[in-house]
């Protein structure tokens, strides 16, 4: 029956606003049908007349809050009530008006760009959108324009694509700018709609610009006794870039100083700081110069062209002169001494001067905390050192004492020096045995026979080494029964002289042994071998040295029989005694308590 109905929004007539009308086929236009309205807004925005079936709209309605309303319409007979036709539907479409203005998303935009870019950059997209019907007309149609930034900005009219429009523009003349952008709709036409917003755009930086010093000479001072490390002066180039585009790196990069003075670059400050490298000295050389360099450590290719991204600056530096200590010829000195050498030998000098124009006089004496026996003394004059006491190498090889060489005008400018005394060897220690010797011979031993190997040592230390020698005491020499060996490597044999020995004779011998060494003077000493005689098995090997007791043909040996006869003559000699002098009841004689296995009596014999 009905289909959709057209209504123009935003409606400002005084009566209400005609929509449409209905009809029926079964209506013959008796009254005897009424039409009746349903769904939206039925009855409250939109009215029917029951008789004719005139619709209208009681308010004005606005597309953007609501587009199309969805109605039912039906015919019924007013007698009986009952529909003469079924339900139908319809559409009221609101017909859009241009009564929205184009609104952006933000209000105000922030954006960045870098300097000196080429035209046509792209820098931000603004973007604005219409409530109205795109889809009718051209009121949702929107075109941007530039109101403010020209020339430096346009704008793309139908994307809102902000571009650069001058070339070259420098960060440092100007860095912000601000833009105001209007979109329109009705595709731009008089009578549409516009808002607008703003944009505003810095420029970021870019290394286009070298340093720069702002003066070509600087002149420091430092005293020549600055250490290594001692800051002296700051120079500093100015950038007009900034962040890491204005780093700044310093170098010496000619010069007289060029190994004597170093320059850092200050992160915080981007000052160059210009230190002590190497000990000064003001009687050497009294003025440096240098030529300290600047440069851009993030350079861009693209602006090479504009030139080198660096500067030179010259910096003269004076140095000046300060009183210093005495100085050594040497950072230590090495002398040798005879052990032997007598008190105030001299052994060398020292020598100290000052190193300052004036020359001052220089006293010398020994740091007694070195040399806290006063072995050493040192004339003060002249530098000379000797002897206070004698010397013994075998005591203390190297004596490490410290000399101070002191201005006599300033006491308070002094300086050290170690000196090493090395104390040289005199053949003043005669050999002797490495070790106590005791050894053995076997009762059954052959001439000739090794029975102990000798070896010596010597305190002294010579030269060319130790070359000792090895022999019998003159006086053992005649009717020995043994001999000596020198096997001439330092050490020695001791030899059997004769075929078997008897320990019940001689249990032991004493042997004088005569040891030399090779040196001058030459010094020796006699050690004595102790040499046991003992019975042995087949093989050599030692079973006893002690000799046997002999014995009694009563069966108890002689000691035995000695200590029997000591214990009764003390018995008789008791009885004897007056009687107060008796012993006690109950004492009895220690004779039991005799050892009658005691050890037998032992003969010695020297050779």
């Amino acid at each position: 029956m009905w289909n959709q109905f057209f209504l123009l929004e935003e409606y400002t007539g005084s009566d209400y606003q005609y929509v449409g009308k209905l009809h029926s086929d079964q209506d013959r236009g008796d009254g005897s049908l009424k039409y009746i309205l349903s769904g939206d807004g039925a009855g409250d925005l939109f009215i029917i007349n029951e008789n004719t079936g005139d619709i209208q709209a009681t308010k004005r309605l606005d597309r953007e809050e609501k587009p199309v309303y969805i109605l039912r319409a039906q015919a019924i007979n007013r007698r009986t009530g009952r529909p003469v036709e079924p339900e139908s539907e319809f559409i009221i479409k609101i017909h859009d008006i241009n009564d929205n203005e184009p609104i952006f998303t933000k209000d105000v935009y922030t954006a960045t760009v870098p300097e000196m870019s080429d035209v046509g950059t792209f820098v931000v997209q603004v973007t604005a959108t219409d409530a109205d019907d795109p889809t009718y007309g051209n009121s949702a149609k929107v075109v941007y324009s530039i109101l403010q930034g020209q020339p430096y900005f346009s704008v793309e009219s139908e994307t809102g694509i902000i571009k650069t429009a001058l070339l070259n523009m420098d960060r440092e003349n100007r860095e912000q700018y601000q833009v105001v952008i209007q979109a329109k709709d009705m595709g731009g036409q008089m009578g549409g709609l516009s808002g607008t917003t703003t944009v505003n755009i810095t420029l970021t930086d870019v290394n286009d610009n070298p340093p720069r010093f702002p003066q070509s000479t600087y002149q420091f001072k430092t005293p020549e006794s600055s250490p290594p490390g001692t800051p002296i002066g700051r120079i500093k180039a100015s950038d007009a870039d900034m962040g890491e585009n204005a780093e700044i790196e310093y170098s010496i990069t000619e010069g007289e100083g060029l190994d004597m003075f170093d320059v850092v670059t200050d992160q915080e400050t981007q000052e160059g700081v210009i230190t002590v490298k190497k000990l000064l000295d003001f009687e050497k050389k009294k003025v440096y110069t240098l030529k300290v360099e600047a440069s851009n450590p993030h350079v861009e290719p693209r602006f090479l062209y504009l030139g080198p991204f660096k500067d030179a600056a010259t910096v003269r530096i004076m140095v000046e002169d300060v009183d210093e200590p005495p100085v050594f010829s040497k950072l230590a000195y090495i002398l040798q001494i005879r052990e032997d050498a007598q008190i105030n030998t001299t052994i060398g000098s020292v020598t100290a001067q000052d190193p300052d124009a004036a020359r001052n006089p220089v006293k010398y004496s020994v740091d007694r905390h070195t040399d806290m026996d006063r072995i050493f003394n040192i004339d003060s004059g002249n530098g000379s050192v000797f002897t206070s006491k004698l010397l013994d190498r075998e005591t203390l090889l190297w004596h490490n004492i410290t000399v101070i060489a002191t201005e006599i005008n300033n006491p308070k400018q002094s300086s050290r020096v170690p000196l090493y005394i090395k104390v040289l060897d005199v053949n003043d220690n005669a050999p002797e045995f490495a070790e106590f010797y005791e050894t053995f011979v076997c009762e059954k031993a052959k001439a000739d026979q090794l029975i102990q190997t000798l070896r010596a040592i010597d305190k002294d230390d010579p030269y060319s080494g130790h070359q000792f020698s090895f022999s019998l005491a003159p006086e053992a020499t005649s009717g020995s029964n043994f001999t000596i060996q020198d096997n001439k490597d330092n050490t020695a044999g001791i030899l059997t002289r004769k075929n078997g020995y008897n320990r019940h004779e001689m249990s032991t011998y004493l042997l004088p042994v005569v040891i030399s060494d090779n040196d001058y003077p030459v010094q020796s000493s006699t050690g004595t071998v102790t040499v046991r005689v003992c019975a042995c098995d087949h093989h050599g090997n030692m079973q006893s040295c002690h000799a046997e007791a002999l014995v009694h043909p009563t069966g108890l040996s002689t000691g035995a029989l000695i200590a029997i006869l000591l214990c009764i003559v003390t018995l008789l000699g008791k009885l004897l005694l007056p009687a107060s002098y008796l012993p006690m009841r109950g004492t009895h004689c220690y004779c039991d308590t005799l050892d009658l296995s005691a050890s037998p009596i032992k003969a010695y014999s020297p050779l």
